[in-house]
């Protein structure tokens, strides 16, 4: 029973990443949208998806 609803969490979260990349994909297209908010989201993007991590995270020791 747990498993099912972790996996429907997960279905849900994919989703929900799915319409976030998408309305950045519209914001990008969109001829109204202003420079600056367009390279915004070409860095938000990159960022996603790059293999390397420009912040760190913090790991108490």
């Amino acid at each position: 029973m747990g498993e099912a609803k972790a996996l429907e969490r997960a279905k849900n979260k994919v989703r929900e990443i799915k319409r976030n990349i998408f309305v950045l994909y519209l914001a990008y297209k969109d001829p109204r949208v202003p420079w600056y908010a367009k390279l915004f989201t070409i860095l938000v993007v990159a960022y996603a998806f790059s293999p390397i991590d420009l912040i760190p995270d913090f790991i108490p020791v």
